[in-house]
């Protein structure tokens, strides 16, 4: 199937404790704890500021402009398909725009095969971190991080040190602690093939025979997608009574898969025409010539769940200036837009500079959800483990 940069980014979050060190929907490269991904450094042409009364050389310009008092490797680890597609992916770009700002920086992109798992791991066992920050977790993670590590800290707060840290949407903020900064979210929806099936709606709909053997799910243990499609009919339908309602999604005969990769191949094949997906979807349909009747959008209930991604500094790192001026570069208008086009997703900021096609083809909806650290602190592992022993356990 053709790879697909903004479907993978949502599914490639890793399951941490679940299931052992599941990996998430999209494929990592394997790497050592000492191999990274890098690109050749750019540099940026200096240039001179005329002025009447202060002359000004060649150099002091750019380094004005550069803020080239920054220097050294920054290491930034991630997830894989976030910079294994020099075209597409939004690391490379990031990389050279960052490097052309700061002539003296190279930053390096770290892909271990397990993501999150590697670096949690090395924790656990007293190893230093040899990053300085991760690109990519959500509060998931940093639920089971915590709870793995007890008082021990895998990531520090930088927020202080962020002059754009309040352009960062309030709702999308998920670390009570400041951790993990904002960068990018998506909103879990249905995709529909509108050739074949009416916009179910409702989440009532879905179990009615209209619908009957027409949605693909995926796995809530082994896919970020899945599990957010869990976590919104928890929070749709109560604790109490979520199980209930997969119970008769899986007697109208809807489909669950392993991955995102797996559902959304089986959806393109014509097996059924609903899967779950993202509310982006259009856009990179647009981008691929594709029929956009075939590429709905449904948000159920008129709800869609948030699912934000972040940034967050390793404690072990000691390069606090690097981290702080990357991250705030990640925050800017201009790299927002970038990350949003590149990832087809969502910005986490109020300013980014968005292409057309998203006003035209991305879609927001009217009530989104998601739960709050606190609210899954406790709750989301028995959660997806009730839903693995009731639901899963009999496909």
């Amino acid at each position: 199937m053709e790879r697909r940069t903004l479907l993978r980014r949502g599914a490639t979050a890793t399951v941490i404790g679940l299931a052992g060190c599941v990996g998430g929907d999209g494929g990592g490269q394997e790497t050592t704890d000492d191999e990274t991904t890098t690109a050749d450094e750019t540099t940026t042409e200096e240039s001179t500021t005329a002025d009447e009364s202060t002359e000004t050389t060649a150099e002091e310009a750019t380094e004005t402009e550069t803020g080239s008092d920054l220097s050294g490797t920054l290491t930034v680890a991630t997830y894989s398909s976030f910079v294994d597609a020099p075209s597409s992916s939004p690391g490379p770009w990031l990389k050279d725009a960052f490097e052309e700002r700061h002539p003296d920086v190279t930053v390096e992109w770290a892909t271990p095969e397990n993501e999150m798992n590697y670096y949690l791991q090395r924790a656990q066992q007293g190893v230093e971190v040899e990053a300085d920050m991760f690109v990519g977790l959500n509060v998931d993670h940093l639920i089971r991080i915590d709870d793995a590590l007890d008082d021990r800290q895998l990531f520090e707060s930088t927020v202080d040190a962020l002059d754009n840290y309040g352009h960062v949407e309030e709702g999308l903020k998920f670390d009570p602690q400041q951790r993990a900064v904002p960068y990018d979210t998506g909103y879990i929806s249905l995709v529909y093939d509108g050739t074949e099936v009416d916009d179910p709606e409702t989440f009532d709909a879905l179990t009615t025979d209209e619908y009957a053997g027409d949605l693909i799910l995926q796995n809530a243990q082994s896919a970020a997608t899945g599990r957010a499609f869990l976590l919104w009919t928890v929070h749709n339908r109560g604790e109490d009574e979520y199980l209930d309602y997969w119970e008769q999604l899986v007697d109208n005969d809807a489909t669950i898969l392993g991955s995102w990769d797996d559902a959304y191949a089986a959806w393109e094949s014509g097996e059924a025409p609903m899967v779950v997906s993202y509310s982006t979807d259009r856009v990179y349909a647009n981008r691929s010539d594709a029929n956009l009747e075939e590429h709905r959008i449904s948000f159920l209930d008129d709800q869609g769940y948030a699912n934000p991604e972040g940034m967050a500094k390793f404690a072990d790192s000691d390069d606090d200036d690097l981290v702080a001026a990357f991250m705030d570069f990640l925050l800017s208008a201009e790299a927002q837009g970038e990350i949003a086009a590149r990832n087809v997703q969502f910005p986490a900021t109020d300013w980014a500079d968005l292409p057309s096609e998203f006003e035209e083809y991305a879609a927001i909806p009217d009530d989104p959800v998601t739960f709050t650290y606190d609210e899954l602190q406790g709750n989301v592992d028995g959660w997806i483990d009730e839903w693995a022993r009731q639901i899963a356990g009999g496909n």
